[in-house]
């Protein structure tokens, strides 16, 4: 039978782990599947990637790693997500997930010129979002809780740009009719969001960020959290 494969990037931060788990325990909850209806692939460890025979579908998680770096396993993996779309199976990429479908489609990658955005943020849905069959659920205008400091300069050609701010312009696309990309975390809780700006406050405050009101910005993103949901739902 064949199976949802999330594609482990990374871990999050050590404090982070040792309270709420890893990535690919919040990506199993928020997709609404139990532990043995998903596979996880640590490909950063390298672990073989799958038998697409034997793939529904495949969600790439975010990472404390920098694409920018480019290690033997990131160029592995970005060698091989173009087999994937041209095979349609559905392909979810989240934040360093998002970029690195997007560079392995075309795309460029870099740090962002403004810095990290990390916190709740408002997002809206472009006009293609707003009928994209991922995203079109959501409000036009929506929060979703962020942490990044890459970005997606430059979408692959032919991809069709679904959600942007102000601050990032590429918060959503998506490629063909199966494949999305989300700078955003649809898998992160409150207390996930408040613990990233807890534990990078240092870090923040020396970025002349203002750590408290970060703190104050997270809120609830019912919405957004059931987008993992949503996902395996189309496939």
């Amino acid at each position: 039978m064949k199976k949802l494969v999330i594609i482990k990037t990374g871990s999050t931060l050590p404090g982070i782990q040792a309270r709420y788990g890893d990535f690919e325990q919040w990506m199993v909850a928020a997709s609404g599947l139990t532990e043995d209806q998903a596979i996880t692939i640590n490909v950063q460890a390298g672990q073989a990637l799958p038998n697409l025979q034997e793939v529904s579908g495949i969600i790439i998680t975010g990472s404390p790693a920098m694409l920018t770096d480019q290690e033997a396993w990131m160029l592995r993996l970005q060698a091989w997500l173009p087999q994937v779309l041209m095979q349609a199976i559905p392909v979810l990429g989240i934040c360093f997930g998002h970029q690195i479908l997007a560079q392995a489609m075309g795309g460029q990658v870099a740090y962002h010129p403004q810095g990290r955005e990390i916190g709740t943020v408002a997002i809206e849905l472009t006009a293609d979002g707003q009928q994209d069959p991922l995203l079109s659920f959501l409000p036009p205008a929506f929060f979703a809780h962020t942490t990044h400091a890459q970005t997606v300069l430059e979408l692959p050609e032919h991809a069709v740009l679904l959600a942007s701010n102000a601050f990032e312009p590429h918060h959503a696309f998506r490629l063909g009719d199966r494949a999305w990309g989300l700078q955003f975390h649809p898998e992160f809780s409150t207390d996930i969001m408040s613990a990233y700006i807890s534990e990078l406050a240092e870090s923040l405050s020396g970025q002349g960020q203002d750590v408290a009101a970060l703190q104050a910005s997270v809120t609830m993103t019912n919405a957004v959290n059931l987008l993992l949901k949503r996902f395996v739902a189309l496939l």
